[in-house]
């Protein structure tokens, strides 16, 4: 991936929009919290029987997390739901506090997109989209929903991507960075063409079990070895996108890579270039080397952010990758989220503050974030 010259972001038809944070996570205080919109045969189901994931844990995620839900220790509510369901806290602690404008909702828990059952799965997925306009998008406007889908079967996903569609607030779509198999297969690309033909872009966020371990040495040790590897699950699912040919096949589809730190981004760029002169015979549908796909397709958001010990090595992350490609995220409410006042330790142009802070995701979300 080359370097590029900053773009300045065209202005807003909101003149107001001056920060956005594209990674906000809302959870339920239990499932009864999406009991409204489910119908009665999937919450005597999850009542009964709960989810079945693909890992040897039913109430807990695959590896032990260094806190409790994730989370800052001053952001567990005063009657103890778990951080992220108060909407008036988000406000109070977040929203108001740090001048956020527009906030990208990506709910994590409860967990739908890797249920083994595939009509829960759905059941799920439509309760947390309703629960999300309801609970979250209605009452508070600057927030904007997520459309969580269930990929691996994707004719239901496609029904759901249709029909929250036509309802107002929610500016992506949502699917497991971890699936069964590599997201680039074809069994996808129906997902991704009704995203792209409603002018959803596709944000990834880390997540999903898929039954192997994240690295791909086998399961690690500590839950240091398992958070650090995450990015690690994030190059193979861009390298497929790319490979498999959905970015040629889809131009005009945007990928925002959510938490999984950038740096990597332009040196996979150049290793990719470098096998594509050699291996261009058995990847004929790519018509362009796979760092234009890498530029032209995919975004990525600043939390976690690699930190070089000299803030002029950022700067030069930041000017190899493209200071248009970059957004800000939070990743509210949990322990490692980033206050957007401190967020970057180097010295910033007005123009790069913009573009980072809020042109960039104009740029991504178009109206749908206004």
């Amino acid at each position: 991936m080359s370097s590029s010259t900053l773009q300045t972001p065209s202005k807003s038809k909101d003149a107001a929009i001056k920060l956005v944070d594209c990674d906000i996570h809302p959870t339920v205080r239990s499932m009864k919290d999406l009991h409204p919109y489910m119908s009665a045969r999937w919450r005597e189901h999850l009542d009964s029987f709960g989810q079945r994931f693909r890992q040897a844990f039913v109430s807990s995620t695959a590896f032990p997390k260094a806190t409790p839900q994730l989370a800052r220790r001053d952001a567990w509510p005063e009657d103890g739901s778990p951080p992220g369901s108060d909407l008036a806290m988000m406000q109070r602690q977040h929203l108001d506090a740090n001048g956020i404008d527009r906030g990208m909702l990506f709910p994590l828990f409860p967990r739908a997109l890797d249920e083994r059952n595939i009509d829960c799965a759905h059941a799920v997925c439509r309760a947390i989209n309703d629960w999300q306009v309801a609970e979250w998008i209605e009452p508070e406007p600057r927030l904007k929903g997520t459309i969580t889908v269930m990929a691996e079967d994707a004719d239901g996903a496609v029904a759901e991507i249709e029909r929250c569609a036509k309802m107002k607030g929610f500016a992506q779509v949502a699917l497991v960075t971890r699936p069964i198999e590599p997201l680039g297969r074809k069994r996808y690309w129906r997902i991704y063409e009704a995203a792209a033909h409603h002018g959803f872009p596709l944000g990834l966020h880390n997540s999903g079990n898929n039954g192997h371990a994240v690295t791909a040495g086998g399961g690690p040790s500590f839950y240091f070895e398992e958070h650090q590897a995450v990015s690690m699950s994030l190059h193979a699912m861009v390298t497929s996108f790319i490979i498999e040919g959905v970015t040629e096949r889809l131009p005009n589809l945007k990928i925002v890579v959510v938490e999984g730190g950038f740096a990597w981004a332009a040196p996979l760029g150049w290793r990719m270039d470098g096998l594509f002169e050699r291996f261009r015979g058995e990847v004929p549908h790519l018509k362009m080397k796979p760092s234009e796909y890498l530029r032209r397709n995919f975004w990525w958001t600043t939390q976690p952010m690699e930190e070089p010990e000299k803030p002029e090595q950022l700067r030069q992350m930041l000017d190899w990758m493209g200071w248009d490609k970059i957004v800000f995220a939070s990743d509210y409410p949990h322990w490692d989220s980033d206050d957007p006042r401190h967020a970057f330790k180097i010295r910033m142009s007005e123009a790069e503050k913009r573009g980072v802070f809020a042109g960039n995701a104009e740029a991504i979300y178009g109206e749908r974030l206004v």
